[in-house]
């Protein structure tokens, strides 16, 4: 893949300075030992935590490294005692000096959104609460973030009751678990691109970040995580665009990080040693989307994917350490929809 435009002069040295500031260095990059998926991890300190579902629970890990996660001691910070079904995909976020976990439970149609919380990474969570979210409909893959100071959690979930596309919402929120208002819908999987896999066709795993100009990203992944069609892309809110007005989000015009080149924007190229990348996290001080990556440097991520060579499937799927950068000058494009066409900006490049 090509690597962002290199500035010159007082920027360069610049942004070399920020290169060298903790958290800022370039990520170590490859397939983990990690036999699992969705990996969701911040930085604290200079320690890196990471949760994961397994079985009936979850666990939280350890290190200073992300690469070091895999091989971290896994610690169990909660049990479904209520038999509340499947556990899927939880999310860690810093907020309030405490630490929050969302992940999905349930079973079928059920699957809805908890939270647990505590004052320390691995240890001492609260039981779980459901999410009040609008409409009380399937949610998976919810996530906290607080932009222009106010809270939002975004999610993929269905519109009514019926297993027909996954698409992703956003709501205010009052307090970390705490949803305020209605809900948004800010994507759904109708571009060819995303629909290449389907029944249901996907757009879910929604991560939030902040560009260099300040604007809001929500990088997700699009197509069904069944298939090495699996894919991440990126929506990217209008300078001054309100997050709660879908014709404000411009979308990709295809992958930004994937297997298959027929599918991917034009100027970027897809993988070379994985198939289906996709349920990433972006690996944040504290998570917090203010932190956000300045342009130049290239920063950790974290994904789960399946090593070429491999047969696809989810039991094939490890955890794997990259890194992202900011590409400025990018314009995505759209037609027959409100507002305007193009909207240009900063958009990203995944690397392996």
């Amino acid at each position: 893949m090509k690597r962002a435009r290199r500035p010159s002069g007082a920027l360069a040295l610049a942004l070399a300075l920020v290169a060298a500031l903790p958290g800022a260095a370039p990520a170590e990059a490859g397939q983990t030992s990690l036999r699992a998926a969705d990996p969701s991890v911040l930085r604290v300190g200079g320690t890196y935590v990471a949760v994961q579902s397994t079985g009936n629970g979850i666990d939280v890990r350890q290190a200073s490294s992300t690469a070091g996660l895999a091989t971290a001691p896994a610690r169990r910070i909660w049990t479904d005692v209520r038999n509340l079904g499947e556990v899927w995909a939880p999310e860690i976020v810093r907020d309030g000096g405490r630490y929050h976990v969302y992940f999905t439970a349930g079973r079928g149609a059920a699957h809805r959104m908890y939270a647990i919380s505590s004052a320390s990474p691995d240890s001492g969570y609260t039981a779980e609460t459901k999410l009040a979210l609008p409409d009380d409909k399937w949610a998976i893959d919810g996530t906290l973030f607080t932009f222009d100071g106010q809270r939002w959690f975004v999610w993929s979930g269905w519109a009514g009751d019926t297993n027909v596309e996954q698409n992703l919402y956003i709501a205010r929120m009052s307090g970390p678990t705490t949803p305020t208002g209605a809900r948004y819908v800010i994507s759904q999987p109708r571009e060819p691109w995303e629909r290449v896999v389907g029944n249901p066709y996907i757009n879910e795993s929604p991560e939030a970040i902040k560009d260099p100009n300040g604007q809001l990203h929500v990088v997700y992944s699009a197509n069904g995580s069944w298939s090495d069609r699996y894919c991440l892309a990126d929506l990217r809110l209008r300078a001054g665009g309100d997050p709660t007005h879908v014709w404000d989000w411009y979308k990709s015009n295809g992958c930004l990080f994937g297997s298959h080149r027929d599918a991917m924007m034009s100027g970027w190229d897809p993988t070379l040693r994985v198939d289906g990348p996709g349920h990433h996290t972006f690996v944040l001080l504290d998570g917090d989307i203010a932190t956000s990556p300045p342009a130049g440097p290239t920063f950790p991520l974290m994904f789960h994917a399946v090593p070429k060579g491999t047969p696809y499937a989810w039991e094939n799927r490890y955890w794997y350490t990259g890194g992202f950068c900011w590409w400025g000058d990018t314009t995505y494009r759209r037609a027959n929809v409100p507002g305007a066409n193009t909207d240009t900006g900063w958009s990203l490049k995944f690397f392996e």
